[in-house]
């Protein structure tokens, strides 16, 4: 597909006084002016993320109530329940709370919700069958919740109190619950916390706790380091796709650095079964350790998942991190073949003019990857998109968007056609009956032709700014470097190098020929390339302009320069404005 090369404005009036006070590289500047950051003091703390500069944990909605309540529980030895969720950001929350809740003195059990039986969130199926198993008189719901009114209701009049830790829209009215410690409630400008999902929400909270213990001068709340939690913290965050701003960017770049050498049995096992090199940062958190946790949720249940977060060995981790291996490379097989299907239907029917949604479904289709799927078939065409299987209620399934078209808002559109919906404006789940489905897809392109002007279905490839080859040399690229970690609202640094060529022939890689791996030059040494995913498309010829991501590579004791290609282009003639 073709892409539209939109590179960033230079800002060089804005630039020079930086690169004179900080001594950076010009292109590094850039690339944090590209992000917002145009003043010393927001550059240092920026590059320098430091424990120190979060914020005081009680700025958080209710926080004090949820403090309050859970201490008076303490007390009375009260049977507590933390009510997770079955994505990495619900699981490492849970183990995170269960764990630490337990190593301070509570009484506390843990649910799981089986994602096909039970669905999402707080449902009467699943909170009768967790009252069953561990009857409470508290319930921490953490990673949902936000618009369980009725829910939350009957909970109180059996006597149970409810505390929800989460970070998604809140219903209006609010649910009663004895505390709802949700960002979203911030009333202050700019909101403070929005950028937390539910692992940041129950760190902070756990902040809380020990600030209150230490006030009542406890020593288990003394002895406890808030530093070791932030292995799960940076793990949840980065597999929920929040955005790695604020301070997020501060738990994952300190998480980071816990991960790397954590003591948890359970992360030693995944990082040793996913064959994670060091260093580990959000790539290998996005691609390797969290889709092996979230493998066991997607397919069955995502008791496996915190079994293993909360191994107390080693001896006990590794079958259960080799089992989460074993279940992701079957839901790979599972992922390969839906999508083969859907985007083989997409390309026979597919009507440019027409189709602005995707909805596509099949009754055969596995529910715990609809999302997956849907990224790649949006991905491919550059269309938001739905992929919907079948349960026993009718249609469910899950959305992927494009920049530019909200579906939580699009499906508070079709509202009146659906069962359940929820979401925010780049991911949404659905449900509908099975006769609605081609009125949900009519219904969703008629909104989308009022919303998504033509120029918004052509991608737009965003490139930080233009360099020369020889510019990227080691120091330069591990100075650019200290942007990461890399993510959501802070995009891995994308560049044009000008006027390259091929240094040797290339070839293709990988065990089905998809990848090119070249050498490119543009005059000066030349630097290993990898164009991934490139299909049947030919490499660059001639010399060319390419939009490359730089990497550093580890080998053997030395650090090289290599380059992620994005896409490429003739050169222009030298005179030329590009």
């Amino acid at each position: 597909m073709k892409l539209h090369w939109s590179v960033a404005p230079s800002h060089s009036h804005r630039i020079s006084p930086l690169v004179r006070e900080l001594g950076l590289h010009p292109l590094t500047i850039q690339c944090l002016a590209n992000r917002g950051y145009f003043e010393p003091a927001d550059v240092e703390a920026f590059l320098e993320p430091r424990l120190r500069l979060l914020s005081d944990p009680f700025r958080l909605p209710q926080v004090a109530r949820a403090v309050e309540r859970l201490f008076q529980a303490w007390e009375r030895s009260e049977s507590c329940v933390v009510f997770g969720d079955y994505d990495v950001d619900g699981v490492t929350s849970t183990a995170l709370l269960v764990s630490t809740l337990s190593r301070l003195g509570w009484k506390v059990g843990h649910y799981l919700p089986r994602r096909h039986d039970e669905g999402y969130g707080l449902t009467r199926s699943a909170l009768e069958a967790c009252m069953e198993r561990t009857p409470m008189t508290l319930l921490l719901a953490v990673d949902c919740g936000s618009t369980s009114n009725e829910l939350i209701s009957w909970l109180q009049e059996e006597g149970v109190d409810v505390i929800v830790l989460d970070h998604h829209q809140v219903s209006s009215p609010p649910p009663p619950a004895h505390a709802l410690v949700n960002p979203q409630l911030d009333q202050s400008d700019p909101p403070h916390g929005r950028e937390l999902c539910s692992v940041g929400i129950v760190f902070k909270l756990i902040h809380a706790l020990l600030k209150h213990g230490r006030h009542l001068n406890l020593p288990a709340f003394a002895s406890l380091d808030l530093k070791n939690c932030l292995d799960l913290v940076a793990l949840g965050t980065i597999a929920d796709l929040v955005p790695l701003t604020g301070e997020n960017r501060i738990l994952v770049d300190v998480g980071l650095k816990r991960l790397n050498a954590t003591s948890l049995p359970g992360l030693v096992a995944l990082k040793e079964v996913a064959q994670t090199r060091s260093p580990i940062g959000s790539f290998e958190v996005g691609f390797q350790l969290a889709p092996r946790l979230n493998a066991a949720g997607r397919l069955e249940t995502a008791e496996a998942a915190l079994e293993l977060l909360l191994a107390p060995d080693l001896e006990t981790a590794l079958p259960l991190a080799k089992a989460l291996d074993a279940k992701n490379r079957e839901r790979q097989e599972i992922e390969r073949t839906m999508a083969e299907t859907a985007l083989e239907n997409v390309r026979r029917n597919f009507d440019p003019d027409r189709d602005i949604v995707l909805v596509e479904a099949s009754k055969d289709w596995h529910l715990g990857v609809v999302g997956i799927v849907a990224s790649r078939v949006a991905r491919e065409f550059h269309r938001p998109t739905f992929i919907l299987g079948r349960d026993a209620t009718g249609w469910r399934g899950s959305g992927r968007s494009i920049t530019g078209f909200d579906l939580a808002a699009a499906l508070r559109d079709c509202s009146d056609l659906l069962t359940r919906h929820g979401g925010h404006a780049m991911a949404a789940g659905v449900s509908l009956p099975v006769e609605q489905l081609d009125a949900f897809r009519s219904r969703l392109n008629e909104v989308a032709r009022k919303k998504v002007p033509p120029s918004g279905l052509i991608p737009e490839l965003r490139l930080d700014g233009i360099t020369r080859l020889s510019e990227l040399t080691v120091d330069h690229v591990q100075e650019l470097f200290r942007l990461a970690p890399f993510g959501s609202h802070n995009p891995s640094i994308q560049i044009v190098v000008l006027q390259v060529r091929m240094a040797r022939p290339p070839q293709r890689m990988g065990r089905e020929q998809r990848h090119w791996k070249f050498w490119i030059s543009d005059g000066g040494t030349p630097v290993e390339t990898v164009w991934w995913g490139s299909g049947q498309e030919n490499p660059p010829d001639g010399v060319f302009d390419a939009a490359v991501v730089p990497e550093l590579d580890h080998y053997g004791g030395r650090t090289s320069v290599k380059l992620r290609l994005l896409d490429w282009r003739p050169s222009l003639p030298v005179n030329s404005t590009h």
